[in-house]
C-alpha cells in the first residue's frame, strides 16, 4: 500500500499565480513510471509535483521531490528547503512565488528509496520526456541554479565530481551558479569546503537580490 497521503494535501493553499496550465496538467497527468514506483520499497504512486511559470525570474534545477515533498505537493518543504532558501537569502514568500521562481528538478515525481532506505536516482524518461518543452516555456531565466550532480550534468554537461564542479562557480556566474545538494547528508562536505559559505555565498545572495529587483 502506498505509504503517503492522496492527492491534494495542503487544503487551502494556493499558489500567486497559477504555472502554465496546458503543459503543467500534462504534467501533472504523467504515469510513465508507475510500474517503475510500484516495485520500489515505497511502493507508492506517480505525483508529479509542478511548479513553473513563463517569466519567472530565477530557476532551481534540482534533482527529484524527496519522500515529505511528494506529501506536500510543493517543492522543497522540507529540511533540504529551509538550507536552500538561506543559501539564497530569501523566505517562503519569495521562493512559493511563481511569478518568481521556477523549480524543474530533473525528474518531477518522487523516485522511492530502494531496499536499503537510500534515494533512487532520478528516472531519465522523465528528462528526456518533459524537460525540453518546460525549458522552451520557460524562455531565457536570467539566474539559472543547479542543485546536485545530477542537475549539474545535464545544464552544464559536467563531467567533474560535484566539488570541482562547485568550485568552479565564477566559470558560470553570474547567469549559473552549481551548488551542492542541500541534504543534511552534505553537511560533513559543508564543514571540509568552507570556501563555498565563505565566497560563493555572498556572491550567490547578492545575485538572486539583484535579479530579483530588476
Amino acid at each position: 500500500m502506498p505509504i503517503f497521503p492522496p492527492w491534494p494535501a495542503q487544503p487551502g493553499f494556493r499558489p500567486r499565480i497559477a504555472p502554465l496550465p496546458a503543459l503543467a496538467d500534462e504534467i501533472r497527468g504523467c504515469r510513465l513510471c508507475a510500474q517503475r514506483f510500484a516495485a520500489t520499497a515505497t511502493a507508492h504512486e506517480p505525483r508529479p509535483v509542478v511548479w513553473f511559470r513563463p517569466g519567472a525570474r530565477i530557476l532551481i534545477a534540482g534533482q527529484a521531490p524527496g519522500a515529505r515533498v511528494h506529501a506536500s505537493g510543493r517543492p522543497f518543504t522540507d529540511p533540504s528547503g529551509d538550507r536552500l532558501r538561506d543559501w539564497l537569502g530569501i523566505g517562503e514568500d519569495i521562493f512559493y512565488d511563481l511569478s518568481l521562481v521556477a523549480v524543474v528538478p530533473m525528474a518531477f515525481c518522487f523516485p522511492g528509496y530502494d531496499a536499503r532506505n537510500a534515494d533512487l536516482p532520478p528516472p531519465p524518461v522523465c528528462r528526456r520526456t518533459w524537460h525540453g518543452r518546460v525549458m522552451a516555456q520557460l524562455g531565457d531565466v536570467p539566474l539559472t541554479i543547479l542543485v546536485g550532480g545530477h542537475a549539474h550534468k545535464y545544464h552544464l554537461a559536467a563531467k567533474t565530481p560535484v566539488t570541482e564542479t562547485v568550485r568552479s562557480w565564477r566559470d558560470h556566474a553570474p547567469r549559473v551558479f552549481a551548488l551542492p545538494h542541500p541534504s543534511w547528508r552534505n553537511t560533513a562536505w559543508l564543514k571540509k569546503n568552507p570556501w563555498f559559505e565563505a565566497e560563493l555565498l555572498p556572491v550567490l545572495r547578492a545575485r538572486v537580490q539583484e535579479v530579483l529587483n530588476d
